[in-house]
């Protein structure tokens, strides 16, 4: 499910801002980029975010900057010197213009370095805060994404249960026009004088039992029922049996098809199809 979330905090002389990103994703994807001075904490911060936020491709950004606006960072000056004398050697040597070597210089790793010195226990509790406070808010914005998503979600349920209702006239009128052709069918082989009664009952029930629609019915009907209920439980994670259900609503429809013998009801089948497509796109968003 995709959401933001930002949050900022101070800690002494220290502004800590952190964002985070949410995307869709079956997996948990989740990209941290901070400071160096962060790096030995990293696993922890991922823990935090992973337990909050579940799963999807998450992008955490975490920017330290001073009290008075500038960012707590410092220039390594040797190891910039001596990057800059061997790039320029190296440049002179093949005769390349190095009117760009000062932004190549600052984006090589270490040249940049955080100013402070290492982090105490108090920062990271600071920090763990701030973070905390993005996950609460990237939660909200998915709650709110979320009540959308299952207000479509059970329109579409309630709609293939609408659709299902609407199967009853035309499998009865199947039935009398299926009698009546085997009918017909067998007296035009036979003779009218000659037709077996019993040989007939036979075989109305053999394409009875084939074109009973009443079992995937009955199975549908619970499946989505049970997918509305899924959508009223409070548990914080519902996507993967929600996806789940779906797939058992697909194979019952596919049956009904299969077994419909009739226009009528294939055109009522297309239609459900149509709308567990809808729901399966949705899902896609759903934890």
């Amino acid at each position: 499910m995709t959401g933001y979330g930002r949050a900022v905090g101070n800690y002494r002389d220290k502004v800590i801002s952190v964002e985070i990103r949410a995307l869709n994703a079956k997996i948990t994807d989740l990209k941290l980029r901070f400071l160096g001075d962060y790096k030995e904490k990293e696993l922890e911060l991922r823990r935090i975010v992973i337990e909050h936020a579940e799963r999807g491709k998450l992008d955490l950004l975490i920017e330290v900057q001073s009290a008075d606006g500038a960012a707590a960072v410092s220039l390594n000056e040797a190891l910039f010197r001596g990057y800059y004398r061997e790039i320029k050697r190296l440049a002179d040597e093949l005769q390349i213009a190095h009117d760009d070597i000062l932004p190549a210089l600052l984006r090589i790793p270490n040249v940049i370095n955080s100013s402070s010195a290492e982090m105490d226990d108090e920062e990271f509790e600071a920090l763990c805060g701030v973070v905390r406070q993005a996950l609460d808010s990237l939660r909200e914005y998915r709650l709110q994404e979320g009540k959308a998503l299952g207000a479509d979600l059970r329109l579409r349920v309630e709609n293939i249960l609408s659709l299902l209702q609407e199967l009853q006239p035309y499998e009865q009128e199947r039935f009398t026009r299926m009698r009546e052709r085997l009918r017909n069918n067998m007296e035009e082989v036979f003779g009218k004088e000659n037709l077996d009664a019993n040989r007939f009952e036979q075989e109305i029930l053999y394409y009875l039992e084939k074109m009973d629609l009443t079992e995937e019915k009955v199975r549908l009907d619970q499946h989505c029922r049970y997918f509305l209920e899924q959508l009223e439980d409070p548990k914080r994670s519902a996507g993967r049996s929600l996806n789940f259900i779906s797939q058992e609503m697909g194979r019952e429809i596919n049956t009904l098809g299969a077994k419909a013998y009739d226009a009528n009801i294939q055109k009522i089948v297309v239609q459900m199809k149509d709308e567990l497509e809808k729901i399966k796109e949705q899902l896609a968003n759903v934890l």
